[in-house]
């Protein structure tokens, strides 16, 4: 482990290069919440009702505040792009040439950018959090909160699959900006993003819930939340453990086969 130890090292070396930049960048992820605290204002006004779905206004509000930490778990920006274009311009067989793992290196990449994220992402947090204070529930029993990062765990390891699959595909397809897109279109609006899956219709949101994009966001924000309970905290995780080791499994026999196929043409 002590390869990926040192790729961990420099990798968050090299996300701190460009600290202000990085900084800013991650404080403005945070003005879109302002309009969306807006927008569900006056839906509530509109329907003139305190509650829409199974959800009150100040839970609403919770909800999209807590999304915003699952999806910073579950998201892998450019992972997709990075893997495919190894593949295609050549860059991969490099790795292939060294002692480790390319799927692993990525992982231990991908914690480094995370971890860095969430350092220089505290203040900003603090703040809205702080400021939106009467929006969320208080603190979970130490047992619930524990379940709670083990689900944020699954969710990036979730995320990461996914995303691994997608530039796999690099193995079979020239270009994977149209999957990408795809993907990117589906995943907002089945993984809770875009709004709570408990709005949709029961026989809509039972297939949707089949599928993993709802465990990378939307469960995850829920036990944020505290809307479940401890059995059901429980049922998420071994879903997500099954869909991680699904994927997961899928990944692998992606780049087996697509090891026999590469040329190491490009670079």
């Amino acid at each position: 482990m002590r390869k990926y130890w040192v790729v961990f090292r420099v990798a968050l070396s090299e996300r701190l290069v460009y600290r202000a930049d990085f900084f800013l960048s991650t404080f403005l992820r945070f003005i879109p919440i302002v309009t969306t605290i807006l927008l569900w204002r006056a839906v509530f006004d509109g329907a003139g009702t305190d509650r829409v779905g199974d959800l009150e206004y100040e839970q609403m509000v919770g909800y999209y505040l807590f999304v915003m930490i699952a999806r910073t778990f579950g998201s892998m920006p450019q992972l997709a792009s990075g893997i495919s274009n190894d593949i295609r311009e050549g860059g991969l067989r490099k790795y292939l040439l060294q002692p480790i793992d390319y799927l692993g290196y990525y992982v231990a990449l991908r914690i480094a950018h995370k971890f860095v994220f969430f350092v220089m992402a505290a203040g900003p947090y603090a703040l809205v959090f702080w400021v939106c204070r009467d929006f969320l529930p208080g603190w979970p029993a130490l047992g619930t909160f524990a379940l709670t990062v083990v689900t944020l765990v699954f969710a990036f390891l979730l995320g990461f699959c996914i995303n691994a699959i997608i530039g796999l595909l690099g193995f079979w397809f020239l270009e994977v900006a149209s999957f990408m897109h795809l993907f990117m279109t589906v995943q907002y609006f089945l993984s809770g993003h875009m709004f709570p899956l408990s709005l949709l219709p029961d026989g809509i949101r039972s297939i949707v819930t089949l599928m993993p994009f709802a465990y990378e966001t939307y469960y995850p924000t829920m036990i944020l939340l505290q809307r479940l309970e401890t059995a059901e905290i429980v049922r998420v995780l071994f879903i997500q453990a099954g869909w991680i080791i699904a994927l997961g499994t899928i990944a692998r026999w992606m780049w087996s086969r697509g090891l026999r196929r590469y040329a190491a043409f490009g670079g």
